[in-house]
C-alpha cells in the first residue's frame, strides 16, 4: 500500500479510514453542539444574551458560519495544505520556521517560533479543560431526567476521569477499533434529533443564510460581541483536524468533516434553535431536551461515551505535543511509550499523563459546572486559533513564494474573524477566561527557559569537553607511547555532537589510563522532520584516524520516532568501524550531568532554579535510547548554570 502522506493515504481501505478519522479527530468538535447554545443564552452569563426569537436567529446562523470560516475554510481547505512531512499542528509550522532560522529572516522565524510555543502552550490549557467541560457536560444530562441527580455529577465526572486517564497506560490500539462506531452512532443520532427538532419549527432553516449572521453581529453588536465568547465553543476542537493529518491524511478529514460531522452538527444546532423559539424555557438544557423522553437516558450514556472520546483525543494530542516539544529542545528528555507497534502515533507520556488528570480533576472540582468552564474554555480555544491562522500565513508565503497582496486577500478576513473571537472572549478574564492564560504562561516559561537553559549547559560542557578530533589524536598518541593501553571489546559513548568529546570518554582516559578496542562515539539526532528513512539512518566519520578504532557515528531520528540506538548500531558494518563490532556485549557509556546554580548571568536566579527543578523529570537515558541497563556505566560530573 503506498502513502501520500500530504494527502492522506491511498488505499481501497479508504472508508475505514475515515471512520478511524471520526473516532479519534472529531470527538472533541462534534460534542461541543452539547453546550454551546446553552451557554450562549445562560443567564448567569455576566454580559447575557437577551432570548428573542431574532437572537435565536443570529445566534445559529454565526454558529455555523462561524464554523464554515474557521474550520472549514481556515483548516481543511487552507492550513491542511501545508505539513511537516504530512504531520500537522502548531508543532509542524514551529518545526518547519525552525528550519528558516538561519537566513535573513532569521528575526521574524525566532519570533513566530516563540509565538508559537504559546500556542502549543495554550493548547496544553485546552487538554486540561476540554476533558473537564466535556464530561460535566454530559453527565449534566442526568439532570434533566431527575433534577435530583444534581448532586451526583460532579462525583460521577471524576469516577469517570480518573478511569480514562487510569486507562491510558493501555493505549488506544484496540479501545479504538470502538471510537469509529461509537461517533457514527453519535452523528447519526444528533442528526435525527436536530431533524425532529427542525419538523416542529421549518422557520430555523433560514437561519443558514449568511445575513442573519451578519444581521446579528452589525445590528446588535453589543449583544453579538459578547456572545462570540460562547458561539466560539462551536469550533472548540478545530487543531485536532491539523494535529491528526499525519495520522490519517487531508483527505479522510476533509470527507469526514464535509459529509458526517458538519451536517450533524449543523442539523443539531438547527434542532435546538427550534425547540427553543417553539419554548424560550427549553434553554435550559435544549441538547437533551430535543431528545425523545424515551431515550433521553440512552442519550446520557452516549454523549458520556462521546466526551470520553473527545477527552481522550485531546490527551493524546497533548502527549504528542509534549513529546514533540522534547524532542526539539523545549522540554527535557520525557519518558515515551509507544502503545502499538501497528499504529502510527499511538504514544503514552506517564508523567504529562499524571499531571493532566491532577489539572482535570482540580478543575472539575473547582468550577462544578461546564457553564462555568466555558468562559476559560474560549481563550484556550481562540488563542490557539489565532495564533495557527498567523503561523499558517507566514509559512504559506515563504513555502510557496506567494505575494503578501494575494495572501491578505484572504489572511486579513480570518484573521479579523480570530481577533473578534479572541476580544470577545478576552472580556471573560476576570471570570475564568484568565486561567488558560495562566496555564499557558506558565508551560510557555517552562518550555523557554528550558530552551535557554540547554543553550547555557551546552557550552559550558563544550568548554569542558574539548575537542573531540584533538582528544583522538591525543589517545592515539598517548597509545603509540604505552600510557594508554588498550582492551578488548566494544565501548559506546553517547554524545551532544561530533565537535567536542564526551565526558565519560575523557574521564575513562584520563584517569584508568585505558581505551576499548572499538570505541563509537554517537550521536543523537533528532530532525525536525517525523521520520527519517532508513537510508538516511546513519551517518559514520572515521574523525581523520584510520585503523584507530574510534569511529563517530550520527544516528537519526524524526521527532515521533523512538531514537533505538542499539538497533541503528546494528545497519552499521565492520568497513564502517575499523572492524566487527560486538554489540552484544557492548559496554554502554552515559555522562550524568548534574546541575547546579552558578553565578554567570545568563539567566535570572529564579529561572536557573526552574530549568534545574525541570531537569529531575528528565527520563532516564538508558530506557529512552533502548539501552540495555545491565550493560551501562554511568561517569558523573557537574556544570553550572
Amino acid at each position: 500500500m503506498t502513502h501520500d502522506r500530504a494527502a492522506g493515504p491511498v488505499s481501497p481501505l479508504r472508508l475505514a479510514v475515515v471512520v478511524g478519522a471520526l473516532g479519534v479527530v472529531f470527538g472533541d468538535i462534534g460534542t461541543s453542539p452539547i453546550y454551546t447554545i446553552q451557554t450562549v443564552f445562560n443567564p448567569e452569563d455576566p454580559h447575557p444574551v437577551p432570548v428573542s426569537d431574532a437572537n435565536v436567529y443570529g445566534v445559529v446562523s454565526l454558529i455555523f458560519w462561524s464554523a464554515m470560516l474557521i474550520v472549514t475554510i481556515t483548516y481543511v481547505s487552507l492550513a491542511m495544505r501545508i505539513s511537516n512531512d504530512g504531520e500537522g499542528g502548531i508543532m509542524a509550522l514551529i518545526t518547519l520556521l525552525r528550519r528558516w532560522a538561519g537566513d535573513t529572516r532569521v528575526r521574524v522565524a525566532s519570533v513566530l517560533a516563540a509565538l508559537g510555543i504559546f500556542g502549543a502552550a495554550l493548547f496544553l490549557g485546552d487538554s486540561m479543560i476540554t476533558p473537564a467541560i466535556s464530561v460535566l457536560s454530559a453527565v449534566e444530562g442526568i439532570e434533566v431526567i431527575d433534577p435530583g441527580f444534581a448532586e451526583w455529577v460532579v462525583p460521577v465526572t471524576a469516577v469517570i476521569l480518573v478511569c480514562l486517564f487510569a486507562a491510558q497506560r493501555f493505549g488506544t490500539s484496540v479501545v479504538g477499533r470502538l471510537f469509529g462506531p461509537v461517533m457514527i452512532a453519535w452523528f447519526t443520532t444528533i442528526a435525527a434529533c436536530g431533524i425532529g427538532g427542525i419538523a416542529r419549527e421549518p422557520e430555523i432553516l433560514r437561519a443558514i443564510s449568511p445575513t442573519y449572521a451578519a444581521g446579528f453581529l452589525l445590528g446588535h453588536f453589543h449583544i453579538a460581541f459578547f456572545a462570540l465568547a460562547a458561539v466560539v465553543l462551536a469550533v472548540t476542537g478545530a487543531e485536532a483536524l491539523y494535529a491528526d493529518m499525519g495520522h490519517f491524511g487531508h483527505r479522510p478529514i476533509a470527507v469526514g468533516w464535509l459529509f458526517v460531522v458538519l451536517p450533524a452538527s449543523t442539523l443539531s444546532y438547527l434542532g435546538q434553535g427550534a425547540l427553543v423559539l417553539a419554548d424560550h424555557d427549553n434553554l435550559r438544557a435544549p441538547f437533551f431536551l430535543l431528545v425523545p423522553d424515551w431515550a433521553r437516558v440512552p442519550m446520557v450514556l452516549l454523549a458520556t461515551m462521546a466526551t470520553v472520546i473527545a477527552a481522550q483525543a485531546v490527551i493524546t494530542g497533548a502527549f504528542s505535543v509534549a513529546s514533540q516539544a522534547a524532542q526539539v529542545g523545549y522540554l527535557p528528555r520525557l519518558r515515551v511509550l509507544h502503545t502499538s507497534h501497528s499504529t502510527y502515533g499511538q504514544i503514552y507520556v506517564p508523567w504529562m499523563n499524571w499531571l493532566l488528570l491532577v489539572s482535570v480533576l482540580t478543575l472539575v472540582l473547582a468550577f462544578r459546572s461546564s457553564a462555568a468552564l466555558a468562559y476559560a474554555y474560549g481563550m484556550a480555544v481562540t488563542g490557539t486559533i489565532t495564533i495557527m491562522t498567523i503561523l499558517f500565513f507566514y509559512v504559506a508565503h515563504r513555502r510557496w513564494r506567494t505575494s503578501w497582496w494575494v495572501l491578505g486577500l484572504a489572511a486579513v478576513p480570518l484573521l479579523a474573524v480570530d481577533l473578534l473571537f479572541l476580544a470577545a472572549n478576552a472580556t471573560k478574564i476576570v471570570h475564568g477566561a484568565w486561567l488558560p492564560l495562566a496555564i499557558a504562561l506558565t508551560a510557555f516559561t517552562v518550555m523557554t527557559t528550558w530552551q535557554r537553559g540547554r543553550e547555557a549547559v551546552t557550552a559550558e560542557r563544550s568548554e569542558i569537553e574539548g575537542s573531540l578530533r584533538d582528544f583522538v589524536r591525543e589517545i592515539d598518541e598517548a597509545g603509540a607511547t604505552g600510557e594508554v593501553g588498550v582492551v578488548r571489546g566494544t565501548a559506546i559513548f553517547l554524545n551532544r555532537g561530533k565537535e567536542t568529546a564526551p565526558l565519560a570518554l575523557r574521564a575513562n582516559v584520563e584517569h584508568n589510563h585505558v581505551r576499548h578496542e572499538h570505541v563509537v562515539i554517537v550521536t543523537i539526532d533528532i530532525d525536525t522532520i517525523p521520520r527519517v528513512p532508513e537510508s538516511e539512518r546513519l551517518e559514520v566519520d572515521p574523525l581523520g584516524l584510520d585503523a584507530d578504532g574510534i569511529t563517530h557515528v550520527t544516528a537519526r531520528f524524526g521527532y515521533t520516532e523512538t531514537a533505538d540506538v542499539p538497533a541503528a548500531l546494528a545497519r552499521l558494518t565492520p568497513e564502517q568501524t575499523e572492524g566487527e563490532l560486538d554489540l552484544d556485549n557492548a559496554t554502554y557509556f552515559l555522562s550524568k550531568i548534574e546541575l547546579l546554580p552558578g553565578p554567570e548571568p545568563v539567566m535570572a536566579r529564579w529561572r536557573k532554579r526552574l530549568f534545574i527543578a525541570t531537569s529531575h523529570i528528565t527520563a532516564d537515558a538508558a530506557e529512552h535510547f533502548g539501552l540495555p541497563r545491565d550493560r551501562v556505566v554511568l561517569v558523573g560530573s557537574h556544570v553550572e548554570v
